[in-house]
Order: C-alpha cells, then sequence, then structure tokens
C-alpha cells in the first residue's frame, strides 16, 4: 500500500464538510478489519483508509494546518500502513469499567510480546510491538499498543490457498485464539496485494 502523502489529505475546510460521510465511510471500512482475542482485546487492523481518518481526525482536533507540522502527522502514522510483506494492528485491552481495566493492565504486563499468528504449516510468528515507544513498564501496560505480524511469501500464498490462519494471545493471565474467518480473511489477505 502507498504511504500518504499531504495532497491525499482533506483541509481543515473540506475535512469539516465531509467528515460525517468520511467517518461512516471508514468505520463500515474498520468492520471487516477487526478480530477480536477472546473478550477483552481486540486487533484493528490498519491500512490506508484507517490511517487517513486517524490523520485528518488529529488535524481536527489540533487545529494543524502548516506543511511543516502536517509532515510530522504523517511521518508519525504513515508506519502504521502495511507495505506488502506484513499486516498492521492496533491491538485495543477493552474493559468498560475503570477499576477492572486497572486491574487488569497490570496483570496483563507484557500481553503485546505474547501475540502471534500462525499458517497452518508454518511456525508462529510473533508481533512486533511498539517500535515507535515502550508502552508497557514493570506495573502496567497500556490499554493500545501497535504491532507488526511479518509474513513470509510462503505463508502468504499458503492462506491464499486456504490453510488456516490463527491469531492467539500465549500471556499466562490471557490464553486466547481466535481463527481469520469470513469476509475479515478475505479483506485482510487483499492488503498482501
Amino acid at each position: 500500500m502507498q504511504k500518504l502523502k499531504r495532497t491525499d489529505l482533506f483541509t481543515l475546510e473540506a475535512y469539516a464538510a465531509e467528515r460525517t460521510a468520511f467517518r461512516a465511510l471508514v468505520l463500515a471500512h474498520k468492520h471487516d478489519r477487526k478480530v477480536a482475542l477472546g473478550e477483552h482485546v481486540s486487533l484493528l487492523f490498519e491500512d490506508r483508509l484507517t490511517i487517513q481518518y486517524q490523520i485528518q481526525e488529529m488535524l481536527r482536533i489540533e487545529r494543524i494546518f502548516e506543511a511543516e507540522a502536517i509532515e510530522e502527522e504523517l511521518d508519525a502514522y504513515n508506519p502504521l500502513i502495511p507495505d506488502g510483506g506484513n499486516l498492521k494492528a492496533t491491538m485495543l485491552i477493552e474493559y468498560e469499567d475503570v477499576e477492572q481495566r486497572k486491574v487488569a493492565l497490570a496483570r496483563l504486563v507484557g500481553i503485546e510480546d505474547h501475540i502471534t499468528v500462525t499458517v497452518d504449516g508454518h511456525p508462529p510468528v510473533r508481533a512486533i510491538a511498539d517500535e515507535d515507544m515502550e508502552r508497557s513498564n514493570e506495573t502496567k501496560t497500556s490499554a493500545v499498543h501497535f504491532l507488526r505480524f511479518e509474513f513470509s511469501e510462503a505463508m502468504v500464498a499458503a492462506a491464499r490457498a486456504g490453510a488456516r490462519v490463527e491469531f492467539a494471545s500465549s500471556h499466562p493471565a490471557y490464553l486466547e485464539r481466535t481463527e481469520l474467518a469470513g469476509a475479515t480473511r478475505t479483506t485482510l489477505l487483499a492488503d498482501f496485494d
């Protein structure tokens, strides 16, 4: 996927006019890009459109319109767009109750280093987590992590040929597995085109 350039973005004024329709488009687009890993962890697989939305929202919230500042946002977010040999995801740890979330984030320290993808016939591949900065310390983890899953050409070929694809957490406090299926499988495999 091509990285975003300044010319791909709406101006603040144009985005204000298009935001409602653009947001609806992106939310519908995200539906087949989300993988639930158990009850409390989800992986939202990013692509060019989801990242454009994140950038547009940052520009809107921060009222950024200077070229240099826009380039800084592009530099920060473009690495989250997959580049043909990988999938990139925002991992969300979700607990509605604030106190329950605090306890869980303390219990799940290091979970980002225990997330894998397995294509049948190939060894599991551990996600590369938080390349931009550490989001965990010895007492708690963050509710948001950024993951990169590197696939070999053989893994992509096997998945396209129908091999089972499974995401998993091997963290001792959160053992979960989810098979990639249906429209989500089709959508994510298209990211390798």
